[in-house]
């Protein structure tokens, strides 16, 4: 559990009842056409290798991330948080508990990508020692530049 000055936040799995709020919060993150529709957001969800954390706030889902395990790669497919609780660490949470679930599924490395013009994103990820592959052109909506990023996790040592 995670304390803000204001707030306790709980990570738990996610749960198919979590669908709507997950999609909401979705909506309210990211603009039309780079947000994910309910179909792709289902079928994403629906993959072997799904991996979706929750945060909630007194009984509210205020973040979720969603990941997808493909051994020996991971990818970040969305973190989304809703504002009001953006920089009290929500997003750290989730990416903690899905980079922990994904090493454990045999994952070395996991990918993401995130728009050019995503400052607090790009800081984010970087803090989080993901670093920058290459540029992905016109990726979100044929206009808009991503940067590709990735983040190796250690190979567990021999005993």
């Amino acid at each position: 559990m995670l304390q803000s000055p204001i707030v306790s936040y709980r990570l738990r799995p996610f749960v198919s009842t979590d669908f709507d709020a997950l999609f909401a919060l979705d909506r309210d993150c990211y603009p039309s056409g780079i947000a994910y529709s309910k179909r792709e957001l289902r079928w994403y969800l629906a993959q072997p290798g799904a991996i979706c954390f929750v945060a909630e706030a007194e009984e509210a889902i205020v973040g979720f991330i969603l990941a997808d395990a493909e051994p020996p790669d991971g990818h970040i497919i969305t973190i989304d948080v809703a504002k009001a609780h953006r920089r009290h660490g929500v997003g750290t949470l989730l990416l903690g508990a899905a980079e922990r679930a994904l090493a454990g599924c045999g994952v070395h490395t996991v990918e993401i990508e995130t728009a050019t013009d995503n400052e607090p994103g790009l800081q984010f990820w970087y803090v989080h020692n993901y670093r920058v592959l290459g540029l992905l052109p016109a990726y979100y909506l044929g206009r808009i530049d991503a940067v590709r990023m990735n983040k190796n996790f250690a190979e567990p040592k021999e005993t």
